[in-house]
């Protein structure tokens, strides 16, 4: 498994040939709305031109559901699986491209050949948040999606993740690093931060769990 980190909550996960990403913004769509979140760090053309197999998407906000990003897979020729919570699959199935776009809201399960997806329970302003789960080369890979900690998620989560993918910023109803760390105890697995970086200076290497594993942009993630 090779996952690599596109900045912001982006992930892209190389596994049984084929590549999955994971809410990608590779653009500045946000500074055109609100001039604060001008990215800082410059989109990498490169991941523009990958033809991803999957694309998930676990909510509807712009640094997570990008149609400006989006187009660029999208009206690829190359048919894809889109797996969206349900304001992100209104906006994405906007875009059209004759892919299969799969309404995958908290509870609901696919298995795309070797890889099983799993959405579990998001705490966040768009209700219809999820966090996404991937089951592939013996491992569990929990994405949290945009969070809040909140005591529900836990009932929806299996007792052996491998790796937890989470949100530190602390602003926009995520988790803080105080109650991050929290939650990754509770969860007992390698942690990855992210959502700090593009808009803020938050250096994640303050993040207060110690089992961390801190990203770099457009860098594969050394678990």
């Amino acid at each position: 498994m090779k996952i690599t980190w596109l900045g912001q909550a982006g992930l892209m996960f190389e596994t049984s040939g084929k590549i999955i990403i994971c809410d990608p913004y590779l653009s500045d769509s946000c500074a055109k709305i609100n001039p604060k979140s001008k990215r800082r760090v410059p989109v990498c053309e490169s991941f523009l031109k990958i033809k991803p197999d999957i694309i998930l998407l676990t909510h509807d906000h712009l640094d997570h559901t990008d149609p400006e990003t989006l187009r660029h897979y999208i009206n690829s020729d190359k048919k894809m699986l889109i797996l969206a919570s349900g304001n992100a699959w209104t906006k994405a199935r906007e875009l059209g491209g004759g892919h299969n776009y799969v309404e995958f809201n908290r509870h609901t399960r696919w298995s795309e050949g070797e890889i099983v997806f799993k959405a579990v329970k998001a705490q966040h302003s768009d209700h219809s948040a999820i966090g996404i789960i991937i089951e592939a080369e013996g491992k569990k890979y929990y994405i949290t999606g945009d969070t809040l900690c909140c005591e529900d998620i836990f009932a929806d989560l299996p007792s052996d993740i491998d790796v937890c993918f989470v949100p530190v910023n602390g602003v926009g109803n995520n988790m803080n690093f105080s109650d991050a760390a929290y939650f990754c105890n509770r969860i007992n697995a390698k942690a990855v931060p992210l959502h700090c970086g593009l808009f803020d200076d938050i250096d994640m290497n303050e993040f207060p769990y110690e089992n961390k594993v801190v990203p770099q942009f457009y860098k594969e993630i050394e678990l």
